[in-house]
């Protein structure tokens, strides 16, 4: 990954956005909050798009990007999508296609999945990013460098 050039790299800064799917529906949105978004730029906080289009951004402009996959979070990996028998799962009888639950890893830490699929003795999850495969369009006001 190259490094990150421009005026904010390492600075603080506060931006204003909105979010949206390429079909204009709104995913996210700073104003609905009230309130700015505050990050380190360049420092990996942020999807490297958004990270990239705010690096040179001057003061006070605004501007929109779309992103690709790569630039956002990832293409969807076929690998984060796993079946396993209701049985080995106490619990697993009382979820549904479509719910977001959090199972545990080998090391106990909490892992974020979407109920896929559910039949008589099967469950499947995806481990898959919620955004992940999806283009991203962002409109953002750079309202502050510290």
């Amino acid at each position: 990954m190259s490094e990150l050039t421009g005026r904010n790299v390492g600075k603080t800064v506060r931006v204003h956005y909105k979010g949206t799917f390429n079909d204009g529906k709104q995913f996210d949105s700073s104003y609905d909050r009230g309130e700015p978004l505050e990050f380190t730029c360049g420092a990996g906080q942020m999807i490297k798009g958004f990270d990239a289009a705010v690096a040179d951004m001057e003061l006070g402009t605004e501007g929109d990007i779309h992103l690709l996959p790569a630039e956002a979070y990832g293409e969807a990996d076929p690998n984060a999508i796993f079946t396993m028998p209701i049985a080995q799962l106490p619990g697993a009888e009382n979820l549904t296609e479509g719910q977001r639950v959090y199972l545990r890893d080998n090391m106990g830490r909490p892992i974020p999945v979407l109920v896929a699929k559910v039949d008589a003795t099967m469950i499947t999850f995806d481990a898959n990013h919620e955004m992940a495969g999806k283009e991203l369009n962002f409109h953002i006001k750079l309202v502050e460098v510290k």
